[in-house]
C-alpha cells in the first residue's frame, strides 16, 4: 500500500493487469511498457490519486482507457502508444493540467481533438499520431506554448492548418501528414525558427509554397507531397540550408525549378520533385548537391539535356528522370555506369546513338550479369559438395550487399585491402568486433568492422540481414554513412565511410589540434549530436536507441547488438552529457 514507484519494463510479461493494481494509492510511477501485456486496463486504475508517470507502452493491450486516469491531478507522464486500446479519449485528460507529456500514438482511439483536450501549461510533447481522431485543431493546442513536439499525423483530422499554431515557439517537430486537411499553409508557420520537422504530405492542401518559407533557417526535414499545391517553387526555399530532405512530389507545381535548390548543400537524403507539371531546362546547380542519395525529376515536363554538372554527384545511388521530354547523352558518372534503364524512359531523342547506348547498356549488363551469376551459383554449389572449405571465400561474396556505391567496392577488394583483415589495419577495437581501415582500388578509404563470431550471430541471420537493411536507410548529416555488409560465418562485416580526423579524444590529446577546437565549435558540436539522435529516436522507424557516448566512438544500435556509429569528426561525442543537451 505504500509503494510509491514500480518498474516491470522491458521484460516478457505475459497476461493481463490485475485489478489488485487500484490499491496502490502511493503508487506516483508506474512503469510496466515493453512487455506482452494484453487485456483490458482495470477500472480501478482511475482510482490511482497520486500517479505522476504511467508507462504502458509497446504492449497488446485493449479497451477503453480508464475516463478519470487524471483524477488525483498529479498526472505528468502519460505513454500508452503501440496498444490496441479504443474507445474515447478520458475525459479527465481535458482538465489535467499538470501534463508534461502525452503519449497515445499507435491505437484506435476515437474523439474530436476540439473538445477533449485543454491547455496544458508544461506540456511539452503530445503524440496523437495513428489514431482515429477527428475534428478540427483546436486553440487550446495554440496555448501549449511549451510544446517541442506535435504529431497529429496518420488521423481523421479535418479542416485548414490554423496560425495560431505560429504561438508555439518552442516548436521542433510538426506532423499532421496523412489526414484531411484543407486550405492554404499558412504564413505564419514560418515564423516558427526552432522547426526541425515539418510534414504535412497526404492531405488536400492547395495554394503555394509561401515565400516566407526562408525564415525556417533549421529546417531539416520537408514534406509537403501528396497535397493539390500548385503555383511556382519559390527560390526562397534555397535560403533553407539545412534541409537534408525535401519532398514536394506528387502535387501540381508548374514553372521551372529554381537553380536555388542547388544553395541546398546539405540536401543528403532525397530531393522528389516527381509527379507536378514543372518544365523547363534542368538548372546545372542541381550538380552542388554533392551529397545528395536520392532525385527523384520524374512524371514531369523537363526540356533539354540533364545537366553535365551531374557527373560530379558521387553520393548519388538513385537519379530517375523517366517521364519527362529530355534528349540528349546521359551524363558520364559512376552512379550511371550501372542505371536502370527505368530511370531514364520514356524521353525524347532516343534515336541518339549516345541515348540508345545509355538505355541499352544496363539493359545489356543486367542479362549478362544475371548469366554469369547463374553460372557462378551452380559452380559454388558443385564446389561446397566436393570440399565445403573452397567454398567459405566464394560464398561470403555471393553474401556481400552494398549501398550507395560506385559498385567497385566487392569482398575480395575488401579482403585484399586488409590483407585477410591483418592485425596492422586495425584502427579501433569494440566489444563486438574490430574496425581495420582499408582502401580499395579506387583510392576510397572505408573503416571495416568485422564482428566477433557468437553462436547467437550464427543462429540469427534473418535478424542480420534485416537490421542491416534498416541501418543502410539511416541518412544523417552527424551519422557516418554505412555501405553494405557481409554476412557469412567466417566473414562477418560491416562497412563504413571512414572518418579521416578520428575521435574527440584523439584531437583533446594533441595540444594543437585541441587549441583548433575553439568555443564557438564546442557550442554547435552538441547542437549536431543532439539532432543525430532526436533523428534516431523521432525519424526512424522503428526508433533506433544509442548506446554509450563517450569521447572515444559511440554506437547506435538497434534491438540486438549490430551497430552504427556516430561520425566523431562532426559530433564530438562526449560533450552531449557535459552540456546537458539529450
Amino acid at each position: 500500500m505504500n509503494l510509491e514507484a514500480l518498474g516491470l519494463y522491458q521484460n516478457q510479461i505475459s497476461g493481463s493487469i490485475p485489478k489488485t493494481f487500484g490499491k496502490l494509492q502511493s503508487i506516483q510511477q508506474l512503469q510496466i511498457y515493453d512487455n506482452k501485456l494484453s487485456g483490458s486496463l482495470p477500472r480501478e486504475f482511475g482510482e490511482l490519486i497520486s500517479l505522476v508517470t504511467l508507462e504502458l507502452s509497446n504492449n497488446s493491450l485493449s479497451g477503453p482507457l480508464p475516463a478519470n486516469v487524471c483524477s488525483g491531478g498529479k498526472l505528468q507522464y502519460i505513454d500508452v502508444s503501440s496498444n490496441m486500446f479504443n474507445g474515447p479519449i478520458p475525459s479527465s485528460l481535458k482538465t489535467c493540467t499538470s501534463l508534461v507529456r502525452i503519449d497515445i500514438q499507435s491505437n484506435k482511439i476515437t474523439g474530436d481533438i476540439s473538445q477533449h483536450f485543454g491547455v496544458y501549461p508544461q506540456l511539452t510533447k503530445m503524440r496523437l499520431a495513428s489514431n482515429r481522431l477527428s475534428g478540427h485543431i483546436s486553440p487550446n493546442i495554440g496555448a501549449c506554448t511549451q510544446l517541442t513536439v506535435l504529431n497529429l499525423a496518420q488521423n481523421m483530422i479535418t479542416g485548414s492548418i490554423p496560425p495560431f499554431l505560429s504561438k508555439l515557439s518552442n516548436l521542433v517537430y510538426l506532423s499532421l501528414d496523412y489526414n484531411h486537411l484543407t486550405g492554404e499553409i499558412p504564413p505564419e508557420i514560418c515564423t516558427l525558427n526552432n522547426l526541425y520537422s515539418l510534414k504535412l504530405s497526404s492531405n488536400q492542401l492547395f495554394g503555394s509554397i509561401p515565400t516566407q518559407i526562408e525564415k525556417l533557417r533549421n529546417l531539416g526535414y520537408l514534406d509537403m507531397s501528396g497535397n493539390k499545391l500548385s503555383g511556382l517553387i519559390p527560390e526562397e526555399l534555397g535560403a533553407c540550408m539545412k534541409l537534408q530532405s525535401l519532398k514536394i512530389n506528387n502535387n501540381s507545381f508548374s514553372g521551372s525549378l529554381p537553380g536555388a535548390i542547388g544553395n541546398l548543400a546539405g540536401l543528403q537524403i532525397m530531393l522528389d520533385v516527381s509527379n507536378n507539371n514543372l518544365s523547363g531546362v534542368l538548372p546545372q546547380q542541381l550538380g552542388k548537391l554533392q551529397v545528395l542519395e536520392f532525385l527523384n525529376l520524374s512524371h514531369n515536363q523537363f526540356s533539354g539535356n540533364i545537366p553535365s554538372s551531374l557527373a560530379g554527384m558521387v553520393s548519388l545511388s538513385t537519379l530517375d528522370v523517366s517521364y519527362n521530354e529530355l534528349e540528349g547523352q546521359v551524363p558520364t558518372a559512376r552512379l550511371l555506369q550501372n542505371a536502370s534503364a527505368s530511370w531514364f524512359l520514356p524521353n525524347k531523342a532516343a534515336h541518339k546513338k549516345g541515348k540508345i547506348l545509355g538505355l541499352l547498356l544496363p539493359i545489356v549488363l543486367v542479362m549478362g550479369f544475371g548469366i554469369v551469376a547463374a553460372i557462378v551459383v551452380i559452380i559454388i554449389l558443385i564446389r561446397k559438395k566436393r570440399n565445403p572449405q573452397e567454398s567459405v571465400t566464394a560464398e561470403a561474396r555471393d553474401l556481400f550487399s552494398v549501398w550507395n556505391f560506385d559498385g567497385r567496392l566487392a569482398f575480395d577488394d575488401i579482403v585484399r585491402a586488409t590483407e585477410d583483415f591483418d592485425d596492422k589495419y586495425i584502427t579501433g577495437t569494440g566489444g563486438y568486433g574490430k574496425v581495420y581501415k582499408a582502401q580499395l582500388q579506387d583510392g576510397q578509404l572505408v573503416a571495416v568492422k568485422r564482428l566477433h563470431q557468437t553462436e547467437e550471430e550464427l543462429d540469427d541471420e534473418r535478424r542480420f540481414h534485416s537490421e542491416m537493411e534498416i541501418l543502410s536507410q539511416i541518412r544523417q548529416r552527424s551519422i557516418v554513412k554505412m555501405y553494405g555488409f557481409c554476412s557469412h560465418p567466417a566473414y562477418k562485416f560491416l562497412v563504413y565511410d571512414y572518418i579521416q580526423q578520428g575521435s574527440l579524444h584523439k584531437i583533446l590529446e594533441n595540444e594543437e589540434l585541441a587549441k583548433e577546437l575553439d568555443w564557438q565549435k564546442r557550442i554547435a558540436l552538441p547542437n549536431d549530436v543532439a539532432q543525430a539522435i532526436s533523428y534516431l529516436h523521432h525519424e526512424c522507424s522503428p526508433p533506433i536507441i544509442h548506446r554509450d557516448i563517450t569521447s572515444n566512438t559511440s554506437y547506435l544500435i538497434q534491438p540486438s547488438r549490430l551497430s552504427s556509429r556516430i561520425s566523431a569528426q562532426q559530433g564530438f561525442l562526449s560533450l552531449i552529457h557535459q552540456t546537458g543537451v539529450h
